[in-house]
């Protein structure tokens, strides 16, 4: 119902206002004439991690195709769907804006099966987890940085209620009638995905429009791709109930998010009617089978997987538990591989306590990897490589699979 949510709303009237605006290093500028939310949207919309992810893969990899949906499409989809939502129930749409642009911060290149690569990795190399949910949290928190009044890159520091709703977006909407939790965590001991909701309404806001997102977005890319045979389009036009010129992204977004608006209210949560939540199980259930496992996404998941695991062995192969000789041995690399170990060492030097010749003193950011240490090394590796774009993994592949 309209404004049904308004006193529950991410406001000074909230009592978990204060938890919400708690920044992990102090707060913002008294002078600055941006809410706090604001601040949020203005840092993570000029961090390069935003910039990036107009080349990371939503559903088809390293597309040629301009009218696919990469990952920046996806999230500017969940920011317009998370807004019409929030302003109709009377939530904050600041806060839902913040969330919604640095949910995937942390995505690896090749979108979720890249995700999964990297997980192999870590669970292999390091004995720890690696999933996309916690390692935008982790970005957000310690790998993007702006430049000061004077120049110097510092990190981003948002505040509780955006970190929450990073961390906490993902999951699928099984049970309808979504809530916030009520209780504050430390965001960073969470051990798994889906282990607890959002703590804001608006939160749970992006949580939902997460997935209202790609459904009938990632069905729209593979017509336009062609891809779906007549006996699956026969289903998909059963599933939807609507003539086939019908079926298009707006139209699903539009009834699903017209239904939620009037079904949600705050004892109930927010809520699909039992007609269009079982509309949304069928539609994901038809992409899992039609679209995500289809034959040509499977055979370029094989390439993805070389690549990732090629570019990890390679740097691997640089570590000395003597940091110094780590650096040589990346330094004489160069003559081989001359972009991977030039980014590499751009990366050290901003982001480790080694600091190779020529780094500037301009990073005033958290120290995160001791190279001394085999696990930290090996950290430092996969962020390098979660952080990369489709367009530069397969950069550097060619790199190291081309001799000069």
């Amino acid at each position: 119902m309209k404004d049904a949510f308004k006193d529950l709303a991410a406001g000074p009237q909230n009592p978990q206002w204060e938890n919400f605006i708690k920044r992990q290093q102090g707060g913002q500028n008294a002078n600055d004439i941006r809410s706090e939310f604001e601040i949020d949207s203005n840092r993570i919309l000029n961090c390069n991690a935003y910039r990036r992810l107009k080349h990371k893969t939503q559903v088809f990899f390293a597309t040629q195709n301009d009218h696919i949906c990469t990952r920046i499409e996806h999230v500017s989809h969940v920011n317009s769907i998370s807004y019409t939502i929030a302003k109709y129930l009377g939530l904050n749409t600041e806060l839902t804006t913040a969330i919604s642009l640095a949910h995937d911060l942390g995505h690896a290149p090749f979108g979720h099966r890249g995700e999964v690569f990297l997980k192999e990795i870590v669970k292999r190399e390091i004995k720890d987890d690696f999933w996309h949910e916690k390692n935008s949290l982790f970005f957000v928190d310690n790998i993007e940085t702006l430049p000061d009044s004077k120049g110097q890159e510092r990190n981003l520091n948002l505040t509780y209620a955006v970190r929450d709703g990073i961390v906490m977006h993902c999951g699928e909407v099984d049970e309808n009638g979504l809530k916030p939790r009520r209780d504050w965590l430390n965001l960073s001991e969470i051990g798994s995905p889906s282990e607890y909701m959002p703590y804001t309404w608006e939160g749970c806001v992006v949580k939902i429009a997460d997935k209202i997102a790609f459904l009938g977005r990632d069905i729209e890319d593979a017509l336009s791709l062609d891809i779906l045979s007549q006996k699956q389009l026969d289903h998909l036009k059963k599933i939807l109930g609507i003539n086939f010129k019908d079926i298009n992204n707006t139209n699903i977004i539009s009834r699903l998010v017209k239904d939620l608006c009037q079904q949600s209210e705050p004892q109930h949560g927010l809520f699909f009617s039992p007609e269009y939540f079982d509309l949304i199980k069928n539609l994901r259930d038809f992409n899992y089978a039609n679209i995500y496992g289809h034959k040509r996404i499977l055979v370029y998941m094989e390439y993805a997987k070389l690549a990732l695991e090629s570019i990890y062995g390679i740097l691997a192969e640089f570590y000395d538990e003597n940091k110094e000789i780590t650096l040589k041995n990346i330094s004489r690399a160069q003559r081989q591989y001359p972009f991977l170990c030039k980014t590499f060492l751009g990366w050290l030097a901003k982001y480790s306590d080694v600091k190779p010749m020529g780094s500037q003193s301009k990073y005033k950011n958290k120290i995160i990897y001791r190279i001394g240490n085999d696990s930290d090394y090996k950290w430092a590796c996969i962020d390098f490589i979660a952080g990369m774009t489709d367009n530069f993994v397969i950069s550097i592949f060619n790199e190291l699979i081309s001799f000069r």
